[in-house]
């Protein structure tokens, strides 16, 4: 905890050696080469916004995991238009200049003490891939390579997802290839604290799920990186961030309950998790106060029909999951032992998708702290759960969907994928088509700044809605 808190208060002190002038101005100052940079505070700021992509609300409702019990809004599809603005001022900035400070030869030398160069590069370059691959699942075509050059550009024009989802494998795959462990490993850490080793296994793991994302459309592709990728080791471990039991850096969940009592476990994950006896279940939800047993929200209900419910009546999301200092998934073992279950179920690898599959079961039930073998057995073999080729999708899909609880982003992006598991729209919805979002739009900023370059991407991609595909989602 010392060390995070160490490393949180190196954003401030970074952010002030690269960006601020002291108030007797800048006479005889080169303000392109501070004479103490701390990339390592740089970094540590990136990282924090780690946790505005795993601790997102809005896609864990859209996934169906959780439904709001006073104000449903948000399950009901109103909002529209969202803000990518703040990725791009923020980490992808500060990413963009860690990556520019290593390459310079004026400064390179200059940001030593925060790893080696071309550790930083790497490490630069993988978290850069992270989050343009959140940001482009969320609304497909994006400034991408005329993006993050500050007052040189304020107009950028915007990439084809195609072209992004390419240029994002070539990134994982030479950053990979770019992290020495010989040399100094990067300072300001928070996520892997300098272990190289698994920066270069967070870079495959991740090639690997955005190749199956694009399985669909470009398969030879795919399999090409996904087993490039496999090949070249990932991770062993859950990878999770770290939150802290302060303020500073603590779990939003927790955050969210400080304000108000909003959120519940889905009545479309009940239905599906309590028949089977699921004994995850019980982490997922808190015992309903008025029967002691898991109680579920409808989703997408008015706030009137969610009014009339008491809070007594219904199971909150889990305590354990919700504490200050809960950490939340970023890639776990069951993901990645789901994505080699689909990968032998197509042939890319020999190896038994069934055995990935019960295997990435058994690794959700440890995260979790459920297993037990006998229990482990008696759920698996349950029909509905035991693996079967013909209905294999199908399989992977409900029991992803499950694991993948609370990782919105992700879960909303393998149902947008795989049509599974089958998701009813929200009763009450209240955007155009009735329809569950498969994209959000652009920021109006966008439609009003940047018009043209908009409007291209507009006319390319379709209309500026929730209901426009993405290139990677054809079923």
């Amino acid at each position: 905890m010392r060390k995070i808190n160490k490393l949180v208060m190196g954003v401030l002190v970074g952010s002030m050696l690269l960006t601020s002038c002291s108030e007797f101005g800048d006479m005889n100052t080169d303000p392109n080469r501070p004479s103490n940079p701390l990339t390592s505070g740089l970094l540590t700021g990136a990282q924090r916004s780690v946790s505005s992509v795993v601790g997102d609300a809005t896609s864990v409702l859209y996934a169906q995991h959780l439904s709001e019990k006073q104000y449903t809004e948000s399950s009901r599809y109103q909002t529209v238009y969202f803000d990518f603005n703040g990725f791009y001022s923020g980490p992808l900035m500060n990413l963009q200049r860690i990556i520019e400070l290593n390459t310079n030869e004026a400064t390179k030398g200059d940001v030593l003490s925060s790893g080696s160069n071309e550790n930083q590069i790497a490490v630069a370059r993988i978290l850069k891939a992270y989050f343009f691959a959140s940001l482009t699942d969320r609304w497909g075509e994006l400034p991408y390579t005329e993006a993050l050059q500050g007052e040189l550009d304020f107009s950028p024009s915007y990439d084809s997802q195609e072209f992004i989802y390419t240029d994002l494998m070539k990134e994982l795959k030479e950053a990979a290839a770019q992290i020495n462990p010989a040399t100094a490993a990067v300072e300001g850490d928070l996520l892997f604290d300098g272990n190289m080793e698994s920066w270069r296994r967070f870079a495959n793991s991740l090639r690997m799920i955005l190749a199956l994302r694009m399985s669909d459309v470009a398969p030879q592709a795919a399999q090409t990186n996904f087993t490039e990728a496999y090949s070249g080791g990932i991770l062993l471990t859950n990878f999770m961030y770290p939150y802290l039991g302060e303020a500073n850096n603590q779990n939003p969940w927790y955050a969210r309950y400080l304000t108000r009592v909003d959120y519940a476990i889905s009545d479309t994950m009940y239905d599906y998790m309590m028949p089977l006896g699921d004994p995850r279940l019980a982490v997922y939800a808190d015992p309903a106060a008025n029967t002691g047993t898991i109680e579920s929200m409808p989703y997408g209900v008015s706030n009137a029909e969610a009014g009339s419910i008491t809070n007594a009546e219904v199971s909150y999301l889990g305590g354990a999951i919700r504490e200050q200092s809960a950490e939340l998934p970023i890639v776990t073992v069951a993901q990645l032992e789901f994505s080699l279950a689909e990968a032998a179920l197509k042939g890319w690898i020999s190896e038994s998708a069934e055995e990935h599959y019960l295997k990435a079961i058994e690794a959700s039930f440890r995260q979790y702290g459920v297993y037990n073998k006998a229990a482990y057995d008696a759920f698996v073999a349950q029909p509905e759960v035991a693996w079967s080729e013909a209905a294999g999708m199908e399989r992977i899909g409900y029991q992803k969907w499950v694991a993948l609880f609370l990782q919105g982003f992700e879960a909303w992006a393998e149902w947008r994928r795989l049509d599974y598991p089958v998701l009813t729209p929200a009763k009450d919805a209240l955007n155009a088509s009735k329809e569950i979002p498969v994209r959000q739009a652009y920021p109006t900023s966008e439609r009003d700044i940047n018009t043209d370059n908009y409007q291209e991407a507009v006319s390319r991609q379709g209309e500026d809605g929730l209901d426009t595909k993405l290139w990677w989602d054809v079923k």
